[in-house]
């Protein structure tokens, strides 16, 4: 009798239904929301978002336009799923200093030990002397 009811559980399984599950091909997510616009004066912005959960946002915005050193700033975001499933999300500045993200998923380096620490505090407040100017002798 146990047989029979392992038989037909095992049968159920096999016979199963199981064509609604199925793996969504990442490639082909659809486009949920997609928007761009620019100004005349070099300003834009962008933003999209896809079927699979990622999502990605921009603005860009000109620094001193009349001056000789204009620049452009950007600020952002992105989030979207690991293949390990962890949710990441970026956000980011990027502008004359530099670019500068933040994220829940940037490695952290370990803290500067303390003797290395002192030690940088010493050349700084101790720096070496200049170094001594040489002056070419003509050869006679």
């Amino acid at each position: 009798m146990k047989f029979l009811v392992v038989f037909a559980a095992a049968f159920a399984l096999v016979s199963a239904d199981v064509s609604h599950i199925v793996r969504i091909d990442e490639s082909q997510a659809p486009i949920l929301k997609s928007d761009f616009d620019i100004s005349p004066q070099g300003s834009y912005q962008w933003e999209y978002e896809t079927g699979n959960g990622i999502s990605a946002q921009a603005v860009g915005t000109v620094r001193n336009p009349e001056s000789e050193i204009a620049s452009i700033e950007v600020k952002g975001s992105a989030r979207y799923t690991s293949p390990e499933g962890e949710p990441i999300e970026l956000t980011y500045v990027a502008d004359e200093n530099g670019y500068h993200p933040q994220s829940n998923s940037i490695p952290v380096p370990p803290p500067i030990p303390a003797l290395i620490l002192r030690s940088l505090e010493y050349i700084a407040a101790h720096p070496p002397p200049p170094a001594p100017e040489y002056v070419r002798k003509p050869l006679n």
